[in-house]
């Protein structure tokens, strides 16, 4: 009977640790892309499928994904600090960090 207590705290505890890991928000690519398509697709490519966007010059993101250069850190930083013509759009860490993810899976 101990030894069910003991492996049913052990269980409860991991469960707890992965359920903290996922507050604490690990990024989210399908978040990402939803945020994209609301905040992004006027200016940028987004998707693939997309046909066309408002902004000259402004890259696709499967470009920003393909280019070596273009690092997750770059990225961050980017978005941490948005230059113009890009609007400030305050995005949250989470948020940033969800668009990063989405970006790079778009290699």
């Amino acid at each position: 009977m101990r030894q069910f207590i003991v492996m049913s705290s052990l269980s409860l505890f991991a469960a707890l640790l992965g359920a903290n890991a996922h507050a604490q928000g690990r990024p989210d690519a399908a978040a990402g892309a939803t945020l994209a398509q609301n905040w992004c697709a006027s200016c940028h490519l987004v998707t693939p499928a997309q046909k066309s966007a408002a902004a000259a010059g402004a890259p696709s993101f499967m470009a920003l994904a393909r280019d070596p250069a273009m690092t997750a850190d770059k990225l961050r930083g980017f978005l941490n600090k948005p230059h113009p013509p890009m609007p400030n759009l305050s995005l949250t860490r989470q948020e940033i960090e969800n668009v990063v993810a989405y970006i790079v899976s778009q290699q």
